[in-house]
């Protein structure tokens, strides 16, 4: 459980009671109110209140809050519904029974000597209209107990969901790393040969990219700018394993630290672009661009297209499905990832609103 999942926990403790309190001040003040308006010998009001009113929300109170803090969770959701309705009808007779007696021994009495007689109440008729009167903070009571139940479920299914997405999220970072570095680990591989100098240049380009990697990626955002240098490195990493026939050329935005977007986004992209976008022994272009219009950040990547042969099994293809996964658990409805080929170029873009 989060802190936010635990402060509106700590909340709802608070709240609860303080809603409770309100309710029954108003259901007790509204019916004195009225006898006050309505009976001009203010000196029985109180008495004819309490048994006219609160005497009958002293005993509903007490079937709520016996249903709400007990019974309810004891037995009507743990599927013993016949119990809960027999120890429900034992209630209601007995509040009914204690009610007629205090009215008969104590109240009706004392109004009689004020008022005359009380008219007969036919019995049976109040009988049945105590049963429903009390039956009435019993269903309240359960739909108010559904309804807690039902918020609290929905919160721990949000709760779960929210855990599930940061694991799966975890998991694709986790994917992408060691596959970074493996592409790398090759580029370095590959210039050993050719260049020992070149070769201790790319180690050092690595080890700064593979920090940024490790010790800056771990938060949910990072500064655009931060992210933009990143690639810079990389690309440049890359520019010292081809010759002077492939053309790389970026345009990027500068001093977008004010903006923050998910890190790790756009080297997939990059990687592709070099891996399958140059060929073995021919002239080639890389271009990559990045532009913010107005709220929408769009990432470009532009090389020419090389068709892979049927018998090519080279790629595993994880790098774009890893982050077609984290652009829909990370940007839902946020985002577009289209390609294109036209005109013998393969283009990517992607756009994410920021």
């Amino acid at each position: 459980m989060n802190n936010i999942t635990i402060g509106m926990t700590r909340k709802n403790k608070i709240l609860l009671p303080i809603l409770h309190l309100m309710a029954w001040a108003v259901l007790l003040l509204i019916p004195y109110f009225l006898t006050l308006n309505y009976d001009e010998e203010t000196d029985h009001v109180f008495l004819k209140t309490l048994e006219r009113s609160w005497l009958h929300l002293f005993f509903y109170a007490i079937i709520f809050y016996i249903n709400f803090l007990f019974l309810i969770d004891r037995y009507l959701f743990k599927k013993n519904a016949v119990a809960f309705f027999l120890i429900n009808a034992l209630l209601i007779a007995l509040s009914i029974w204690m009610r007629e007696a205090l009215k008969t021994n104590y109240f009706d009495e004392f109004l009689a000597s004020k008022n005359g007689a009380p008219k007969g109440r036919p019995k049976e008729i109040m009988f049945y209209l105590s049963v429903i009167a009390s039956s009435v903070p019993i269903a309240f009571s359960v739909a108010l107990k559904t309804m807690q139940r039902w918020t609290r479920t929905e919160a721990e299914k949000k709760e779960a969901a929210n855990i599930k997405l940061q694991s799966e999220i975890q998991h694709l970072k986790y994917q992408l790393q060691p596959h970074f570095f493996f592409n790398s680990l090759n580029n370095i591989y590959s210039l050993v040969d050719i260049s020992q100098e070149r070769a201790k240049k790319t180690i050092h380009r690595l080890g700064k990219l593979m920090r940024y990697l490790l010790y800056e990626t771990n938060i949910e955002k990072v500064g655009l700018q931060d992210e933009i240098d990143f690639m810079i490195q990389y690309i440049e990493l890359m520019r010292l394993r081809f010759s002077e026939k492939i053309s790389i050329s970026y345009t990027f935005p500068k001093n977008a630290d004010k903006i923050k977007i998910t890190p790790l986004l756009f080297i997939t992209l990059i990687e592709n672009a070099f891996k399958h976008g140059i060929p073995a022994s021919k002239e080639a272009t890389l271009t990559f661009s990045m532009e913010i219009i107005g709220k929408t950040l769009v990432f470009k990547a532009i090389n020419q297209n090389f068709p892979k042969k049927v018998s090519d099994k080279s790629g595993s293809g994880i790098g774009l499905e890893n982050l077609s996964k984290r652009l829909k658990l990370l940007y839902p409805n946020k985002h577009t990832f289209t390609n294109t080929v036209a005109n013998g170029n393969f283009m990517v873009i992607l756009t994410l609103e920021i």
